[in-house]
């Protein structure tokens, strides 16, 4: 599904309400809610909202638990950590307990040890077998100008890993780390959901939801869930260049 909004005010109040139904769906049908967080300007509106007056009481947020798509390499106090801004705006307000948080451990020194034990925490949360891929309920992905998502960059290694949960990738053209799920991982989620708004992505917007299948140079193409459901939620500016 592909939807457009007039501005990331009305992309993040839909994006809100979505999350809500998924989780509270999910809360019922097995005891918890399992969501992936994305970093990036467009996930933070949605993460101020979901801790509004509006939101904060639409779901037991004692029965959801908090991993990440994607981190950068960094102290999870550095002002460029993803678990940082989700910290600060969502769970901090939501008092939401540790135990509910798995974060990647990037104060381990070595990258490719901070991914083999996100995957460990994530196959021990999910209770699978060394072959299987965890079932989130719902991932959060955003889109760089670039095509990429999560910490999935054209041209790199990750983008054809298809036996592990989660990596690590130097990244040549940002001379640094990343870290983030896989795309066998990402898409076996019931739900994923891209949040994707401003001017600047639409080219590469164009690019992913209307041109050849290039995931190798527009890795958000590479996002096809093999029985879930996949809503790309964007706003006008970023829809600018779409022709349909």
């Amino acid at each position: 599904m592909i939807k457009t909004f007039s501005n990331i005010e009305e992309l993040s109040n839909f994006a809100a309400e979505k999350f809500v139904e998924i989780g509270n769906q999910a809360i019922k049908k097995h005891g918890k809610f399992t969501v992936a967080l994305a970093g990036g300007s467009t996930p933070r509106s949605l993460y101020q909202l979901l801790v509004s007056d509006d939101f904060k009481d639409k779901i037991d947020w004692e029965k959801v638990f908090f991993f990440f798509g994607d981190e950068r390499d960094v102290s999870p106090a550095s002002n460029q950590s993803n678990f940082k801004m989700a910290n600060e705006i969502l769970f901090k307000p939501l008092e939401i307990q540790k135990t509910n948080i798995f974060r990647w451990q990037t104060e381990i020194i070595n990258a490719k040890e901070v991914a083999e034990q996100y995957e460990k925490y994530v196959r021990k949360f999910f209770k699978i077998e060394p072959n299987e891929f965890p079932k989130f309920d719902l991932i959060l992905l955003g889109m760089g100008d670039d095509g990429h998502t999560a910490s999935l960059f054209p041209h790199t290694k990750a983008l054809l890993e298809n036996g592990k949960i989660a990596v690590a990738e130097m990244v040549k053209k940002l001379n640094s780390n990343r870290l983030t799920l896989t795309f066998p991982t990402i898409n076996n989620a019931s739900n994923i959901i891209f949040l994707v708004s401003g001017e600047n992505k639409a080219k590469s917007l164009h690019k992913v939801l209307e041109t050849e299948f290039q995931p190798e140079k527009f890795p958000a193409q590479g996002v096809k869930p093999t029985n879930g459901k996949l809503f790309w939620l964007i706003d006008e500016a970023a829809a600018e260049c779409l022709t349909k």
